[in-house]
Parts: C-alpha cells; sequence; structure tokens
C-alpha cells in the first residue's frame, strides 16, 4: 500500500511538473485556417457527427420526435447547430423533424427537413407523422422564459403550427429544456487536421499571438497609442486573417493614482500601466473568448511590479478551483458556491462568471455565476454542467496593489475542453501565467512622461 501511495504521489508530481513545462514552453504563433472552401467540409464533418447523436438524445429525454419550425431571418436558436455550412439563413418556412431512427422513420435523413411557403409542408410533416406516431413531441418554447436555446419558436411561429397541424400532435407538444442545450452544446473533439478541437486550438493559438504582437512595441508608442487605437487593430488584425469576431474587442488601462491634467486624454497608453483585453474571434462555426493583462515598462529591463505578479497569480489559483470543482453532472451554481468557499477559506476575493461556448460566445448550458450576480443565476445557473462542452473560464482576483496603493481586478478569462480519456476539463492552449511586456521605447514623448 505505501509503495503505490507513492507511486501516485510521484506520478502526481510528473503530471504538475509536466504541465508547469508546457505552460513555460508556450510560444504562441500565427497558424493559417483552411480555406473557405475547406472550412465547409470540415464543418459539415462535424454536424454529421453531432446529428448522429441525436437518436440517443431524444431516447434518454423520453420523446420520439423534435420539431423545429423556423422562418428567413425568424430562425430558431438551434439553426445554427445543424444548418449546412453554405447556409445562412433560413428559407421561406424551414420545417425540421429530428425523430430517434426508429419505426417508419428508421433509416431516414435526421432530420427531414421541409423548405416552403406553401400549405403543403403541414400536409407533408402530417403524412409523416401519421406513420411514425410519435407518443411525444419536443418543442424548443421553454416555460421558464431563461434558457434561449430551448426557446427558439418564435411566437407568430408557434401559432401557425399549432393552426395547421392535428390537434392529436399538438396535444402531443411538450418542452424539455435540456434537449436543444446538449445538442447546441456538444463538441464532436479530435485532435488530428479534421478534428474540431485541432482547429478550436489553432483558432486560441492565433487569439494569443494577436495579443503578444497588440501588447508589443509594434503596435503600442506610450504617450501616443491610446487603448481604442489597439482595439482598432486588432479588428484590423481579425480581417486580416479572414475571422471575424462576436463582439468587439475592448482595451484597458489600469495605473497607480496620479494628478490628473487638465485636458488629458486617458485613452492614452503611458509607461507603468497595466493593460487588460478582452478578445474573442470566430471561425468555423467556434467562437474563442480570451482575457489578458500586459505591462507597460517605465524603463529599459523594468520588471512587472511584485503587486502585480501577485494579483495574476490569485487569479491563477482561482482558475485551479474552478476547473477543481466543475465536475459534470453538478449545477453552476453548486459550483460557484464551493469555489466561493475555497476562496474565502484562502484568502482570496475576486469574482468567479464562467460561461459555455461554441457555436455562440455565450453558449447554451449552465452559468457559474455573473459578474454582476455572485450569488449565482436563477434557472441558467441550476442546469447541469454538461460533458463534452467547452467553457469560457471567466474571472478575476481584486487585489491592493502595495506599489500603486489600490486595490484592481485581475480579470483572466481561457477556454477549456472537456477531455474524454481523463474525464476533465483541460485547457484549449494554455493559460496566462506571465504579464505580457510592452518594452520601454527612448522616444521624446516617453522621455518627458
Amino acid at each position: 500500500m505505501a509503495t503505490m501511495v507513492s507511486l501516485r504521489a510521484l506520478l502526481a508530481v510528473l503530471l504538475t511538473l509536466t504541465a508547469v513545462a508546457a505552460q513555460a514552453s508556450l510560444s504562441p504563433q500565427y497558424k493559417r485556417l483552411p480555406d473557405l472552401r475547406h472550412r465547409a467540409e470540415l464543418e459539415n464533418a462535424w454536424t454529421a457527427k453531432r446529428l448522429a447523436t441525436v437518436p440517443k438524445l431524444l431516447k434518454r429525454y423520453g420523446v420520439d420526435a423534435w420539431l423545429i419550425s423556423q422562418r428567413e431571418y425568424a430562425e430558431d436558436t438551434a439553426f445554427r447547430s445543424y444548418k449546412p455550412a453554405t447556409t445562412f439563413y433560413a428559407r421561406r418556412r424551414t420545417v425540421s423533424l429530428f425523430h430517434a431512427n426508429d419505426s417508419s422513420l428508421a433509416g431516414s435523413p435526421n432530420p427531414i427537413t421541409w423548405i416552403d411557403i406553401t400549405p403543403e409542408v403541414w400536409t407533408d410533416l402530417d403524412r409523416v407523422l401519421e406513420a411514425y406516431e410519435p407518443d411525444r413531441i419536443a418543442i424548443n418554447d421553454d416555460p421558464t422564459g431563461h434558457i434561449a436555446f430551448s426557446d427558439g419558436l418564435h411566437s407568430g411561429e408557434r401559432k401557425a403550427v399549432i393552426k395547421a397541424l392535428d390537434k392529436k400532435w399538438v396535444d402531443r407538444f411538450t418542452t424539455i429544456p435540456l434537449i436543444a442545450i446538449e445538442f447546441i452544446s456538444y463538441r464532436v473533439g479530435g485532435e488530428g487536421p479534421e478534428g474540431q478541437l485541432f482547429w478550436y486550438r489553432a483558432m486560441m493559438e492565433n487569439v494569443w499571438a494577436m495579443i503578444d504582437e497588440g501588447f508589443s512595441n509594434r503596435i503600442v508608442t506610450p504617450g501616443l497609442t491610446t487603448t481604442t487605437d489597439v482595439e482598432w487593430w486588432f479588428r484590423e488584425k481579425m480581417d486580416n486573417m479572414n475571422v471575424t469576431t462576436w463582439f468587439h474587442p475592448s482595451v484597458t488601462r489600469y495605473r497607480a493614482p496620479m494628478v490628473d491634467m487638465a485636458g488629458h486624454d486617458h485613452s492614452i497608453i503611458q509607461p507603468g500601466d497595466m493593460l487588460h483585453v478582452d478578445i474573442g474571434i470566430t471561425a468555423l462555426g467556434m467562437n474563442t473568448d480570451t482575457q489578458h493583462l500586459a505591462y507597460v515598462a517605465r524603463w529599459d529591463g523594468e520588471h512587472v511590479p511584485d503587486g502585480l505578479k501577485e494579483g495574476l497569480r490569485l487569479a491563477n489559483r482561482m482558475q485551479d478551483l474552478t476547473l477543481e470543482y466543475m465536475e459534470e453532472g453538478k449545477t453552476g451554481n453548486l459550483v460557484l458556491r464551493e469555489v466561493q468557499e475555497q476562496m474565502a477559506h484562502e484568502g482570496i476575493v475576486g469574482k468567479v462568471y464562467c460561461h459555455p461556448i461554441g457555436d455562440y460566445g455565450h453558449a447554451a448550458g449552465s452559468v457559474i455565476g455573473f459578474v454582476d450576480h455572485q450569488e449565482g443565476m436563477p434557472v441558467i445557473g441550476d442546469l447541469p454542467i454538461l460533458a463534452h462542452s467547452a467553457y469560457s473560464i471567466e474571472l478575476s482576483s481584486s487585489y491592493l496593489v502595495d506599489e500603486w496603493g489600490i486595490e484592481i481586478p485581475f480579470q483572466q478569462e481561457e477556454d477549456v475542453h472537456w477531455d474524454e480519456d481523463s474525464e476533465s476539463w483541460k485547457w484549449v492552449y494554455g493559460r496566462q501565467e506571465k504579464f505580457h511586456i510592452v518594452k520601454w521605447q527612448p522616444t521624446l514623448v516617453n522621455q518627458a512622461v
């Protein structure tokens, strides 16, 4: 037994050292994403794998069919997660019937989809339902009003469905929010060049490389460059890389208290600033979300102040705690409470506000706190944490920086994926453990500052 314990301890140490070494070796480089045609092929292959999970998903929740009806520009929230890559919006009226792949529909396309603007779409749907005879039909009409991903059936479309279909089918309608949530959140993984995770990791590395460049002397001239300049540089860089985003990047500066100068532009980056960026990109039907910190050196060779390094270390510790307690099946609210209790035990002050990520930036699944609701969230915080999904571990420590004499937030955000082998969460690319450095530049402006 003693030998077994010692071997386990040794293995734990080796795994820790391996993780530390891997983190220390991170040197992000820009990765070329596939051309648009190849992207579409990849996305369609990933969608096919997701659609293959539908029969088991429906049977797990005791339904025989899942009906989605939508019109052009009034799509169901789930539409993005099953449409072909070359389809951007629903057309006319698009009706999709997902089924459990049994009875009369065994071997049929899944979903069966009609695109029509005439009443014939309902006639055809009625005919299929008569042959299939489903006992329960799920629709996306969330009764709580809190879950957007299972509430995609628009009010007018709901009325049209109820009016057009035989009453016996309408009487079999049911709403089970987790069907849409599990379907939308599902990540198909894959480490090879055809894999979803492979390209998601490449996207994350590109974001890290962008931040490395954006928070460098190439882009920032202290005393001249504004935070807005850097934000728009990020946007232009995305455009040049043939990716887009789901939110405009934000760059914020923090610094020691000083006497304000009349007419001074507070968006101008100065030596001694701590910079924060919140940035994400969109490509291949996926989204990223990242927050990093940088320090603007005041002289050549200056090190990051110890107080700033400690604030980042505490944020890293909060990340460790979040992943430790973030177990499959727990609710987001429970994870939040457990992390907060351990933070209090360790004397850490901060906020936790993690969210699922994937087809959407703020994707389907349980949230772990909101930045302004640290008591937890009703309904969407009571959902279970799902395996085979991805999360943005978003949080901030709050720390009194001795060198500055003020308490500031140290905001961090990194994406994690579900690792099937270890049945745990792993960083998609890595996490920030050292500040980006904007090196000192001996310009006349800096010398004056």
